[in-house]
C-alpha cells in the first residue's frame, strides 16, 4: 500500500512537474535577454530621462516646452520629420519595381544581385558617404572627369553639403529594405488570385490596384516604417554630406553633447526622438506579426516564372542595371579610388592620374610623426574585429532564447507584449544609446567608462533586434511533429533542443551570427561617444582622417573604407549563400 501511495505521489509530482515545466519554461527563456535589455537598455534610458528633469525647475514636462520653445529645436524637429518622410516616400519609389522583379521572376545571378543590393545596408553611414564622396564630390570622378573634358577649373557639380546628396544617400543606404521585405512577401502570394481576377474581367492595372496592392500593403507600410526609422535617426549621411546647414535630432543630439556638454537639453531631445520611435517600432512589430499570418502563400517555386519573352528581359535587364548602377557604382569609386593617387604630377591629367598605387595602404602602417600617441589603422582593424567577435557571442547567447520563446508561442500576450521591446533598439538612435551609456555608467558600481567592454555591451543592443529577426522565422518553421516524436522516444527538452532544433536552425545562425559581425564592425554613432582614444574602431579611424585636410589623410580614409567594405560584402554573400529557401524575415 504504500509503495503505492508512493507510486502515485511519484505520479502526481511527474504530472505536475511536466505541466509546471510547459507553462513556465518558455517565459524562463527571456530571463538573459530581458535582463540584459533592462540593465543595458531600460537604465541608460532611465538615466537619460533623470537627468532631463534633474536641472529644471516646474513640471515634468518642462524640459520639452523649453526645448520646444528654441526655435533652433523646432527648425531640427520639422527638418527630421521632412528628410525621413521624403526619403522614405524616394527609397518606395525605387525599391518596389525591383521587388517585383524580384518577386515574380527567376533569373540567373539572382542571389549575386540580392547580396550587392544589400552591402550599403550594413555599411557604416561615414563608407557611405565617403563613396558618394568619391564619386560625386569636389575630387570625385564624376567631377574629375568633367573638369578635364571640358578644361573647367571649378568641379560643375556641387553635390557634397546639398539636401539632395542626405536623400539620394537614404535611398542607396535603405533601398535593400524595400526589394528584401516587399519581395520576400511578394514571392509567396499565391499568382492565382490575380489570375482570377482577370478572368472576372479586370485588366492588369485593376488587378494591381484591386488584388495585388492591398495584399501587399501591410508589408508596403511596414518596410516604409522601417525605412522611415533609420531615416528618422540618420547621423553618418548627415554628418558627413549634409554639412552644417543640415542638422537632425541626431545630429544635434551628437552637437550638444561633444561640442557643448548641454547634457540636459541632450536628453531631453533623446527623449523627445525616443518618444518618436517607440511609437514607430510599436506600429512595426505590429503589422510585422500580422504578415506571419497572410491569406494566400505558396512556396517560390509556384509563384516565381522564367523570363522568356524578348520585352521581358529587356526590361528585366534595364531594372537590374539601373539599381546595380544605383547601388554599386558609389562602392566601386570608393574602391577605386583608395588606389589611385589623388595628387598628380604637373601636366598629368587628374583623370587617369599615375594608375593604380597602393599608397595609402601602405600608409596605414606608417607613424609619419614619430608620436608616442600614434594609433595605428592596423590597431583599429584588430580592435573593430575583436569587438565584433564580442558582439557577436552576446548577441547569439541572448537572441537565441529569445527567438525560441517567440517560435514556441507567437500568439501569447505575453510574447505579444514582449516582441516590440526586444526590437526597441532598432528604432532608438546610436547617439542617444551612445549617451545613455556616458550617463549611467560613469559610477559606482557600474562605473564602465574605461571599460572596453562599453563597446560590445552597445554594438550587441543595436544586432540583437537583427538576430532575433534572422532566427524565428527558421525556428517557426521547424514541424512540431519532429520535437514531438524525439519526445516520445524519450528525449529531454534539452535534447529535443540539441538534436532537433539547433542542427536544423544552424544556417540561420551563421545568417544572425553574420548580421552581427557586420553590424558591429560598422557600427559609428554610439561608439563615437564610448570609445576610448587608445583602442578606436575602423569607422572611428575613418571619421578621424576624413577630418583632417590633405590628401594623404582623405586616400587613407578611402583605403580603410575599401577594407570595411570588402568585409560587409564577404558577410552578405555569406548571408545569401547560408540563407534557407522561402524562410526569411529582415
Amino acid at each position: 500500500m504504500a509503495a503505492g501511495v508512493d507510486r502515485d505521489s511519484v505520479e502526481v509530482n511527474s504530472k505536475f512537474f511536466t505541466s509546471s515545466y510547459k507553462k513556465y519554461a518558455p517565459h524562463a527563456l527571456w530571463l538573459a535577454p530581458l535582463a540584459f535589455l533592462g540593465l543595458f537598455y531600460f537604465y541608460p534610458m532611465g538615466s537619460i530621462l533623470e537627468i532631463s528633469f534633474s536641472r529644471i525647475e516646474g513640471s515634468q514636462a518642462a524640459p520639452f516646452i523649453q526645448a520646444l520653445a528654441s526655435e533652433r529645436v523646432r527648425r531640427v524637429l520639422g527638418f527630421t520629420f521632412f528628410q525621413a518622410s521624403l526619403s522614405t516616400a524616394l527609397t518606395l519609389l525605387v525599391g518596389l519595381p525591383g521587388a517585383y522583379l524580384l518577386a515574380r521572376y527567376d533569373f540567373r545571378g539572382k542571389s549575386l544581385l540580392r547580396a550587392l543590393t544589400g552591402i550599403a545596408f550594413v555599411l557604416p553611414t561615414l563608407v557611405v558617404a565617403a563613396a558618394f564622396n568619391a564619386m560625386l564630390g569636389p575630387r570625385g570622378w564624376v567631377n574629375v572627369g568633367l573638369m578635364e573634358l571640358f578644361d573647367l577649373s571649378q568641379p560643375p557639380i556641387q553635390f557634397i553639403n546639398t539636401f539632395s546628396a542626405i536623400l539620394i544617400a537614404h535611398v542607396f543606404y535603405n533601398t535593400t529594405i524595400v526589394l528584401r521585405m516587399v519581395g520576400d512577401y511578394w514571392s509567396h502570394i499565391d499568382p492565382r488570385m490575380g489570375q482570377a481576377a482577370q478572368v472576372l474581367g479586370a485588366n492588369r492595372l485593376q488587378t494591381l490596384l484591386r488584388v495585388i496592392l492591398p495584399l501587399l500593403m501591410p508589408v508596403i507600410i511596414t518596410a516604409a516604417l522601417l525605412v522611415f526609422i533609420f531615416n528618422f535617426t540618420s547621423f553618418g549621411v548627415i554628418l558627413v554630406l549634409g554639412g552644417p546647414r543640415f542638422a537632425t535630432l541626431e545630429v544635434e543630439i551628437f552637437y550638444q553633447t561633444v561640442s557643448l556638454f548641454n547634457l540636459p537639453l541632450a536628453a531631453t531631445l533623446s527623449i523627445l526622438q525616443l518618444a518618436c520611435t517607440l511609437i514607430l517600432t510599436i506600429l512595426y512589430t505590429r503589422l510585422s506579426a500580422k504578415l506571419t499570418r497572410p491569406l494566400s502563400l505558396r512556396p517560390r517555386k509556384y509563384t516565381q516564372r522564367k523570363l522568356t519573352s524578348w520585352r521581358s528581359k529587356l526590361l528585366a535587364a534595364l531594372l537590374v542595371i539601373m539599381l546595380l548602377g544605383m547601388l554599386t557604382a558609389p562602392l566601386i569609386a570608393l574602391a577605386a579610388r583608395s588606389f589611385t593617387r589623388l595628387d598628380p604630377e604637373p601636366g598629368q591629367h587628374a583623370f587617369f592620374a599615375s594608375g593604380l598605387t597602393l599608397d595609402f595602404y601602405k600608409e596605414l602602417t606608417t607613424n609619419r610623426r614619430g608620436s608616442l600617441f600614434y594609433v595605428s589603422p592596423l590597431t583599429a582593424i584588430a580592435v573593430s574585429t575583436g569587438y565584433a567577435a564580442a558582439t557577436v557571442f552576446l548577441a547569439l547567447a541572448l537572441g537565441l532564447p529569445a527567438a525560441w520563446a517567440l517560435a514556441r508561442n507567437s500568439n501569447s500576450k505575453f510574447n505579444r507584449f514582449i516582441d516590440p521591446i526586444i526590437m526597441l533598439p532598432l528604432g532608438t538612435s546610436a547617439v542617444t544609446l551612445g549617451l545613455g551609456f556616458i550617463v549611467a555608467f560613469n559610477r559606482p558600481p557600474l562605473d564602465l567608462r574605461a571599460s572596453i567592454l562599453l563597446i560590445p555591451l552597445a554594438h550587441t543592443l543595436v544586432a540583437l533586434p537583427f538576430v532575433v529577426r534572422s532566427l524565428t522565422p527558421s525556428l517557426r518553421s521547424i514541424r512540431p511533429r519532429l520535437r514531438q516524436a524525439a519526445q516520445v522516444m524519450g528525449a529531454s527538452p534539452m535534447q529535443v533542443f540539441r538534436h532537433i532544433d539547433l542542427p536544423m536552425v544552424g544556417r540561420a545562425l551563421l545568417v544572425a551570427a553574420t548580421f552581427a559581425f557586420t553590424i558591429s564592425l560598422g557600427e559609428f554613432g554610439a561608439t563615437a561617444l564610448i570609445a576610448r582614444p587608445e583602442y578606436p574602431t575602423i569607422p572611428i579611424m575613418i571619421y578621424r582622417f576624413i577630418s583632417q585636410p590633405g590628401a594623404l589623410n582623405y586616400g587613407q580614409a578611402l583605403a580603410l573604407s575599401t577594407i570595411l567594405m570588402a568585409a560587409t560584402a564577404a558577410g552578405m554573400l555569406a548571408i545569401e549563400r547560408f540563407r534557407i529557401a522561402d524562410v526569411g524575415e529582415f
